[in-house]
């Protein structure tokens, strides 16, 4: 808690809501007060309705209130035990959940980890990954460093956050590159960093699947990562994928790293964290035995009944095949609307994991300045760049996805007019 001297701004326009003594993560105003929330429509308190279609931070995958989910979790309340402490006991639902997660491998991967947010469970990943070298035979303690990629986000707790200063495999195909060479050209950045570190010292490369909040929405060419995947075998690191935003459904297939198995089909991960289409995270592991790691709330039974609900709702009502079908049809239509604005960037994505990229400049791809504040900022290099990302419910309709091109193509337009006019001096309409 802070002093009062600390409050600023916490009285909210709208009478109607009460007084904020919440630290929000911007105190310089109230947020706007959700007071029910439907399928993916957020009630405000103020009578108007939002359509968010990007299931808060692509959490919520089956919207609100669905009546499955709230039907399980009622009879769990009613019948089941409220909390254990993992360390001593186990109960139904953390063993169920486990197993779907573990089945939805083909049972590649061996044991499932679960925590309370995608920072825990990378947080997780990495002291796994470090007590697997300590406990090897022989030990290899020298093994100490994570290589990960510049401006990369994998959560917001120290170890991943001290992970990510580490130096980057990272760039764009340059001018008459072709996509074998540009592999060619990342997986020798790659070797080289290992080299520089020293070949016997790293114990992982960590990278999200498919990039999420801080490119929007960039996916790996296909080769990518089973070509990062034989150098980490080379140097005898783990590979660890991120998959909390990108996994569980989202991009198309339950795992995003699925899609490369085309290109490699022993392609595999040694350790996985998964989060937010699951309802709670997860750390999947293809090894077994004592992890020196733990958290009061972790497995919580509660949470654990909920995300097991989830995933059931997903894998019978085959809900990433309408993820796939869905998502090139919303994406289609994007491009449609938006693609040749002169504002618009690219628009890119897998599944129902869609970013809308933000330039200046449409040929060169230059970015307007930071200090515009277009919108989720540093896609180019951390600080300058601006995208949105689309992530809506996993059933979403035609009829939906129509909806959202309509309402997203509308403010794109207006709210680019607005920039490009104050920016550039631009006169009339735009595209």
């Amino acid at each position: 808690m802070l002093p009062s001297a600390s409050r600023r701004n916490n009285t909210p326009k709208d009478p109607s809501v009460p007084t904020s003594f919440v630290l929000h993560r911007d105190l310089s105003a109230t947020p706007p007060f959700v007071v029910s929330a439907n399928h993916h429509y957020l009630n405000l308190s103020d009578g108007s309705k939002i359509l968010d279609a990007s299931c808060g931070a692509a959490v919520s995958c089956l919207g609100h209130g669905h009546p499955a989910v709230v039907s399980t979790l009622k009879s769990h309340l009613n019948n089941s035990v409220s909390y254990v402490h993992s360390l001593f006991y186990t109960v139904p639902a953390v063993e169920s959940l486990c197993a779907e997660l573990i089945a939805g491998t083909q049972n590649r991967m061996a044991r499932a980890y679960i925590v309370s947010s995608g920072s825990e469970a990378m947080e997780a990943a990495l002291k796994l990954a470090r007590q697997y070298f300590l406990e090897k035979d022989p030990p290899e303690p020298q093994r100490a460093h994570i290589i990960s990629r510049w401006g990369s986000y994998h959560g917001r707790r120290l170890g991943a956050k001290r992970e990510k200063f580490l130096p980057l495999v990272e760039g764009f195909p340059s001018r008459g590159e072709s996509e074998e060479e540009y592999v060619e050209r990342l997986g020798k950045e790659l070797e080289e960093e290992f080299e520089r570190v020293g070949s016997g010292k790293v114990v992982a490369f960590v990278a999200e699947s498919v990039v999420g909040a801080a490119l929007g929405c960039v996916p790996p060419l296909p080769t990518y990562f089973p070509t990062v995947a034989r150098i980490c075998r080379k140097y005898g690191a783990l590979l660890i994928l991120d998959e909390v935003m990108s996994g569980m459904g989202r991009c198309g297939t339950l795992h995003a790293w699925e899609q490369f198995l085309p290109h490699d089909p022993s392609f595999l991960p040694d350790i996985q964290t998964i989060g937010k289409g699951l309802s709670v995270s997860s750390v999947l592991a293809s090894g077994s035995g004592q992890f020196a790691h733990g958290h009061t709330f972790q497995a919580h039974p509660f949470a654990c009944a909920a995300a097991l609900a989830v995933q059931r709702i997903v894998r019978e009502q085959n809900l990433v095949s309408n993820v796939r079908v869905v998502g090139e049809f919303l994406k289609k239509e994007l491009v449609g609307e938006l693609g040749e604005h002169r504002f618009v960037g690219d628009i890119r994505g897998w599944g129902l994991f869609i970013g809308i990229e933000f330039v200046r400049d449409k040929v060169s791809k230059e970015p307007f300045p930071k200090e515009v504040g277009v919108a989720m900022r540093g896609t180019v290099d951390g600080t300058r760049g601006d995208h949105v990302l689309i992530a809506p419910v996993y059933g979403l309709t035609m009829d939906e996805a129509r909806e959202i091109v309509r309402l997203v193509a509308g403010v794109v337009r207006e709210v680019l007019e607005e920039i490009g006019e104050a920016t550039s001096g631009v006169e009339g309409k735009l595209n």
